[in-house]
């Protein structure tokens, strides 16, 4: 189960945040102040006082207790920040942006293993590495533009890709494709398209919560957990569209160079998905299509 400081935080710290609106801490800070958060919002820049008219702090020290992190930082000083937030600061969700753990090379994995570690220990949920965000009714916690118009009767997505997440974003808005929430897991380190079904799952409301999800998928790591949480899902009146990448070699091989992720076979990979009762669409446009059809015929 995703905590609840991740998914609705009354206090957020960018760490790595910057007026540059070009950086990765720059642009998520304006998504944040433009979509008028309502918490407590920090940030941490080691050479300015004042970024963006937000107060910053030098130190991750020096900062009040926050309830989520968004980290944007070289890789090399994610855990060691980490371990200040979740130890020193109750920091219990966590956001890292930062490339350079598993998808780059073994010494990327163990820092990224260490990163877990630290989370778990504090009983946290950590979103990425390597990944670019999350955005909900609550908070426009992603780096990137254009900001997707959200509903709450509008489709989940999940994706374990950041560009292609862009991509859909880009499409969604030509449309008018309206989104409940976006999650991109990046590494899935702790939090994959697993744990985030789980969460929709286990939070789903009758008549408020979004009946229609869309998976972008670069790995099947918890088939069980995988498809439980589909088929209740499904009973609950839930529609789930999802597009495997990774099917031919050339796919498996970008797959596991953009986020770490491991191969499934596609024969497996099918039979789950038609077990799971899951529209299987073949590229991003199909997904596209198919999520705002649906959302048309059932009035969402």
């Amino acid at each position: 189960m995703l905590h609840p400081k991740l998914i609705a935080p009354k206090s957020i710290v960018v760490v790595g945040g910057s007026d540059n609106p070009h950086s990765l801490g720059g642009s998520v800070l304006r998504n944040l102040i433009e979509q008028k958060y309502r918490g407590e919002l920090f940030v941490v820049n080691p050479k300015k006082d004042l970024v963006q008219n937000k107060r910053s702090y030098r130190h991750v020290q020096d900062i009040p207790q926050a309830d989520l992190a968004i980290i944007a930082i070289p890789a090399d000083d994610v855990v060691e920040v980490t371990k200040v937030l979740a130890r020193e600061k109750n920091t219990r969700g966590f956001i890292v942006y930062s490339a350079g753990f598993s998808e780059l090379n073994e010494e990327g994995a163990a820092m990224e293993r260490q990163l877990r570690k630290v989370v778990d220990e504090v009983g946290g949920s950590l979103l990425g590495p390597n990944n670019i965000g999350l955005i909900n009714q609550h908070y426009a916690g992603v780096f990137t533009r254009p900001l997707p118009k959200m509903d709450p009767n509008g489709v989940d997505f999940i994706s374990g890709s950041g560009a292609t997440a862009v991509f859909t974003l880009e499409a969604a808005h030509q449309i008018g494709l309206t989104f409940s929430g976006l999650y991109t897991v990046g590494n899935s380190a702790q939090t994959g398209v697993e744990e985030i079904l789980e969460h929709l799952d286990q939070t789903y409301v009758q008549g408020k919560s979004s009946r229609v999800k869309i998976l972008y998928m670069e790995g099947i790591k918890k088939p069980e957990k995988f498809l439980r949480h589909c088929l209740s899902l499904r009973q609950k009146g839930c529609s789930i569209a999802a597009l495997k990448s990774g099917v031919t070699e050339k796919g498996n091989i970008a797959a596991a160079s953009h986020t770490g992720a491991m191969a499934s076979p596609d024969i497996f990979v099918q039979a789950l998905f038609e077990k799971a009762g899951i529209v299987r669409c073949q590229n991003m446009l199909t997904i596209e299509h198919d999520a705002h059809t649906r959302n048309l015929k059932e009035g969402l």
